[in-house]
Order: C-alpha cells, then sequence, then structure tokens
C-alpha cells in the first residue's frame, strides 16, 4: 500500500499559478510513534498540529483560480515542510505551551528517517508540479491562531508574507487586501523570509514570483468560510498578478 504523504488537485489546469498548503492535516503517520505523537486529541486539533481551515480554502482557490494544488498530508508536529532540513524546529518538542513527547525523544536517525519518508518526497512534487508550468508563480495558503497562549489577540484577518528578496508581489497584494476593507498584516503575524522554508526553496531560488498568505482560522473554519474567503481572495490575487506585468 502507497504510503500518503500529499495531494495533488487539477495538475493538469492552465493557471500559471501553484496553490500550496504545507500544513494542510494533522494526520500522524503509524510508523511513528504507533500513530500518536503522545499529545492530547485536543491538542491535535489545534493550530499547533495543522492550519486548520486552510486545505479547504486551498481546495477552493485552486478551482477559482483553475491552479493545480499540492497539500501535504502529514502534521507540522511529525516533519514540518515549510522549514529547512537544517532548522532546529523541523521537528518541535515544544510549541504554545505543549511539550510533543514523541519529538523530544526523536534522535538524529528518527530526524533522518521521517526527512526521507515524508518531507523530501513531498518537496520533490512540489518542485516537479512547480516546474509544469515555465512561468510559474507559487501561492502558499496558511492559516494563524487568533491569540497565542500568553499572548496578544491577533487583529488581522489576512496577512500577507513576502521576503526583502522579492517584493514584486507582496506589497501590491497587501495593498489591494486593503481597500478590499480586510484588515490586513504586512509580514504580519510572521515574517515574510525564511532560510529553507518553501517559498525560499521553490520559489526565491528559482525567481519566481511568489506570496504567502495567511488566513485568521476563525473565518475558515467551516466549509462556507473556507469558500467565502476563497471567492474573495480569488480575484484580488489575478488583479495583483495581471497588473504586475511579471
Amino acid at each position: 500500500m502507497t504510503e500518503r504523504l500529499f495531494r495533488i488537485l487539477g495538475e493538469d489546469r492552465p493557471s500559471r499559478w501553484l496553490i500550496t498548503c504545507d500544513h494542510a492535516t494533522n494526520r500522524v503517520p503509524d510508523w511513528v510513534g504507533g500513530g500518536s505523537l503522545g499529545i492530547a486529541p485536543a491538542d491535535m486539533a489545534r493550530h499547533i498540529a495543522y492550519d486548520v481551515g486552510a486545505a479547504g480554502l486551498t481546495e477552493r482557490l485552486a478551482e477559482r483560480l483553475d491552479a493545480p494544488a499540492i497539500l501535504s498530508d502529514f502534521s507540522r508536529l511529525v516533519i514540518d515542510p515549510n522549514r529547512g532540513e537544517d532548522d532546529p524546529t523541523l521537528l518541535m518538542r515544544l510549541y504554545d505551551g505543549t511539550v510533543i513527547p514523541t519529538n523530544r525523544d526523536a534522535d538524529a536517525a528518527e530526524r533522518v528517517r521521517r526527512l526521507d519518508r515524508l518531507h523530501r518526497p513531498y518537496h520533490a512534487a512540489l518542485e516537479a508540479l512547480a516546474g509544469r508550468h515555465k512561468a510559474r508563480c507559487v501561492c502558499a495558503i496558511h492559516s494563524f491562531t487568533p491569540q497565542l497562549r500568553g499572548r496578544p489577540p491577533r487583529p488581522w484577518q489576512v496577512g500577507v508574507l513576502y521576503s526583502h528578496a522579492d517584493a514584486r508581489l507582496g506589497p501590491a497584494m497587501v495593498a489591494a487586501c486593503r481597500e478590499a476593507g480586510w484588515i490586513t498584516g504586512e509580514n504580519q503575524p510572521y515574517d515574510g523570509h525564511l532560510e529553507g522554508d518553501s517559498i525560499d526553496r521553490h520559489a526565491l531560488r528559482h525567481g519566481r514570483p511568489n506570496m504567502l498568505i495567511e488566513v485568521r482560522n476563525d473565518l475558515i473554519g467551516t466549509a462556507e468560510g473556507q469558500q467565502l474567503w476563497a471567492d474573495r481572495l480569488a480575484p484580488v490575487i489575478a488583479q495583483v498578478l495581471d497588473q504586475s506585468g511579471l
């Protein structure tokens, strides 16, 4: 039986856009801790294990843009596909107040095993899909929690992240979202440049135009919310690329 690593949707869709979702599910493979990371089901349902609502938003946004999409099929807590192989947070041992017992005891050999079985095949598939269009653009979809434990509430509805190494689309997307009336963070709630992350690996290093969109997860926790935000974001994303002249 083939191991579940990722899902690809609309591989032959014609859009320049490739929609990616690195943190699509909270699934733990059976060969990792017997299918458990040693934390409570309530924690596995939180943002620490996956980006709540991001998979549904990705699916609907890709449909609206007539674009291919790739979604991971393993929890970010098993191994984070949005981190470089040398990143110390690749296997999180503590996240937003929750200790991850199975990762706390993981040694170097276990790290390599997860890289070989999950992380590397996912990125190989992502790069192959990116390379199918000679003028590919990458749009990464994530979601964020309204409030980390012990931290102030996050006011943004949407965050647009981009690297200082490529500001061709990011600032224009921020402006367009704000013009649409959405409370939009520019490189919030996180900085848009992270060495070795998916955008760095599959967009920046290849000169591909890109943006990373974060939507607050309480807005996309239902199918209705996911469709609403896909319908809102799709024309804005298309407009920003069209007006860029890229």
